[in-house]
């Protein structure tokens, strides 16, 4: 389990449908030295709507790179532009973390991970709304995502720090009484 990527971004207005509106779902990735990571979460990023993401418990999201391909082949049935060969961009989904080796499946609410210079705890799934839908190119990309459960995870900071690409993650068990898929499932019937 490792960090393949770190992304941050800034809030930008964009058009979606006939609306302008801020957001900040199309981070890039931040190449090269370790970026400090804060209680609200990493230098240099920032999030456009502070009632659904960003705060404390939600001062990153990770999401897992073993879904990409599931991403690609969607897209293609949409008729998105392909991603060709290449992987999807890191940051494309929104994420602070773009992770190897760690899935939904694996996570519980309260668990730990334990970088080499900082601790973070999973708080809670992402719920996907209509900017994700506009940032994968179709209308139908939210309810793939509920669908398929490939959500991600937001996380609080426990141990500020820093983090870089290549940082190996240890999985630190907590209560394990809600899993993060059911607790994103659950919330995706209310």
């Amino acid at each position: 389990m490792k960090v393949l990527q770190v992304c941050a971004g800034r809030a930008q207005e964009v058009t979606i449908g006939a609306r302008r509106l801020l957001t900040a779902i199309g981070k890039r990735a931040l190449v090269g030295e370790p970026v400090a990571v804060g209680p609200l979460g990493l230098a240099g990023d920032e999030q456009a709507d502070l009632t659904v993401h960003g705060g404390l418990s939600k001062a990153l999201y990770a999401y897992p790179s073993e879904h990409h391909a599931f991403w690609r082949t969607v897209r293609a049935q949409a008729r998105v532009a392909l991603w060709d060969d290449e992987p999807p961009a890191p940051g494309l989904f929104g994420e602070n973390l773009l992770l190897q080796g760690l899935t939904e499946d694996q996570l519980w609410i309260g668990d730990r991970l334990v970088l080499p210079h900082c601790v973070l705890a999973v708080s809670e799934p992402r719920q996907p709304c209509f900017k994700f839908n506009a940032a994968m190119g179709f209308a139908q990309a939210s309810k793939l995502m509920v669908s398929s459960g490939f959500c991600g995870a937001y996380l609080a900071v426990i141990e500020p720090g820093h983090v870089q690409a290549g940082d190996p993650i240890r999985l630190a068990p907590g209560p394990r009484e809600v899993g993060l898929r059911e607790l994103f499932r659950a919330r995706a019937r209310a």
